[in-house]
């Protein structure tokens, strides 16, 4: 049976003071399925992410959401389809004054009104699915290395099981093995909460290890995308510029 469309991009456009950012943008992820959107500083990857989760609103065009046209959704209705959505920001973005497992669980109690004992319990449930010890829970982000508070965001991302997960550069600031620790962890836990994953990202080693199809985004526009498969066979010039550097170190 072919997987229902989750996610639909329709002749998407935005603009900003008469710069033409997107450019007609159409792409379409299906329910479960990673899709990864590359591109270089500038592309238009984060007006994208943020035209997706309702953080701006497009100049024209259909962005739907289970078949739900979302542009024109009142603010009372965005507040509902956040509850879809988990984030895994660029940088984590944990709040400082939180405790970990305060952070993690900071939807579940200001939001779906959870007990704090309960959302406790969730939120070390989730940690421990990240790699991260019961003793983090109580400690603040100050007290991480840079790879644990990426960890620690991504449980936060995934802790009300949301049924589509945005990530963010997702592995910028990571040296190259903790970068391949969190793309393995994005795997397992997109796989956990059975979610749909949409990605954006300049890592190419990164869209090769979590993506089942990826795109890439060139001056505001889709110019390719396919199966990650064929990434190294795409046959089109700026897909083979962008990856270049990386091309030997695929395997």
């Amino acid at each position: 049976m072919a997987k229902k469309t989750k996610i639909q991009i329709q002749n998407l456009h935005k603009s900003f003071e008469g710069k033409h950012v997107l450019k007609g943008i159409n792409l379409e992820i299906k329910e479960k399925e990673s899709l990864v959107v590359i591109g270089g500083s500038g592309a238009g990857k984060s007006v994208l992410i943020k035209n997706i989760t309702t953080l701006m609103d497009p100049d024209s065009g259909s962005i739907k959401i289970d078949d739900k046209e979302i542009t024109s959704l009142k603010e009372e209705d965005k507040n509902k389809l956040m509850d879809k959505f988990g984030f895994l920001f660029q940088g984590g973005a944990l709040f400082d004054s939180l405790t970990i497992w305060e952070n993690v669980a900071f939807r579940l109690i200001h939001k779906q009104n959870i007990p704090r004992t309960k959302a406790k319990k969730i939120a070390i449930e989730k940690l421990k699915i990240v790699g991260l010890e019961k003793k983090v829970a109580d400690l603040y982000p100050c007290e991480l290395s840079g790879g644990m508070q990426k960890r620690a965001a991504l449980a936060r991302a995934i802790a009300a099981d949301p049924e589509i997960i945005f990530f963010d550069e997702p592995t910028t600031g990571l040296d190259p093995i903790m970068a391949d620790v969190i793309n393995d962890l994005i795997i397992k836990c997109s796989k956990t909460v059975g979610a749909t994953t949409f990605t954006i990202t300049h890592d190419i080693a990164s869209a090769r290890k979590i993506a089942d199809r990826v795109a890439l985004l060139y001056k505001g526009e889709i110019i390719w995308c396919d199966d990650v498969k064929k990434l190294d066979k795409s046959g089109n010039k700026f897909v083979e510029e962008f990856i270049a550097p990386t091309i030997h170190t695929k395997q």
